[in-house]
């Protein structure tokens, strides 16, 4: 979002998009409903919004590690041994990949529970917990410490890790999705639509240290931590890797009825 947020563009692009921000699965459901236009929306939306159309070029997604969605059970038990899990919903997405690799590779008759994403309580209700973006990147951070409190031996699955590792391929967990009829509406080019989101990505990734100092001002992770994450975790190009993994997703996700069938990848 940088060049949406710092000049020179930012007045700019004001003038084309009216902006406002709220989780991913907000973004799709606002999508859905025709409350806005364009969102930054779970991949898994596709499968049940039809209508939209890709932007193509940026996704966020990662070709290994991702760090921020992890699965945490206890050490005696590994996921094949979990009966019962305690799942953060803010991602439909990233709940669909944690529920194909337990069905395809894992233990196919895991319960999902939702939960709120507090590790204790949920480890307390459950016998694994699903945690996604800042409080998977804290747990992490809190692990040495967690373990001399309580005692308790954990192990950290990071799923898009487990993902590569069973498909060979990337993980792929949300990408810019339009409403096309909103461009014959505003009458701006799908074109310059593109070319917005694909120069602010390039921008943001050129200011990379100036967005670690911001983000490290804002949550309870080391400027290392974010770093590495912004600057390694995190692939923000949907190429060709990236549109097979989603052809993956959208197949295992139908045959294993998690998600019904999704169409042909559309784009703008």
């Amino acid at each position: 979002m940088w060049d949406f947020e710092h000049p020179p563009l930012d007045a700019m692009l004001a003038q084309r998009y009216s902006i406002h921000r709220t989780s991913p699965a907000d973004c799709a459901r606002e999508l859905a409903a025709g409350n806005a236009d364009i969102g930054l929306v779970p991949v898994a939306a596709y499968a049940t919004t039809p209508s939209l159309a890709i932007v193509p070029g940026c996704a966020i997604a990662s070709l290994d590690r991702v760090r921020s969605i992890l699965l945490v059970a206890r050490e005696s038990q590994g996921p094949a041994a979990v009966g019962s899990v305690a799942a953060d919903t803010s991602s439909k997405t990233s709940l669909a990949y944690a529920q194909i690799l337990f069905k395809k590779y894992w233990n196919p008759a895991a319960e999902f529970l939702p939960h709120s994403p507090n590790l204790d309580s949920m480890l307390a209700r459950c016998d694994a917990a699903l945690l996604i973006g800042d409080p998977a990147l804290m747990a992490l951070e809190d692990r040495a410490d967690r373990l001399t409190r309580t005692g308790e031996r954990l192990i950290y699955l990071d799923l898009a890790h487990e993902w590569k590792l069973r498909t060979g391929l990337p993980w792929v967990s949300a990408f810019w999705a339009i409403r096309p009829d909103s461009l014959d509406r505003t009458r701006i080019a799908p074109a310059d639509v593109v070319a917005d989101f694909a120069g602010s990505r390039d921008h943001g990734l050129a200011h990379l240290e100036d967005l670690v100092a911001e983000w490290s001002a804002k949550i309870a992770i080391p400027a290392t931590t974010i770093r590495a994450y912004l600057g390694e975790n995190i692939h923000y190009f949907l190429d060709e890797a990236c549109l097979g993994a989603l052809e993956a997703f959208y197949r295992y996700a139908a045959e294993l009825k998690i998600l019904p069938p999704a169409p042909s990848l559309r784009f703008l």
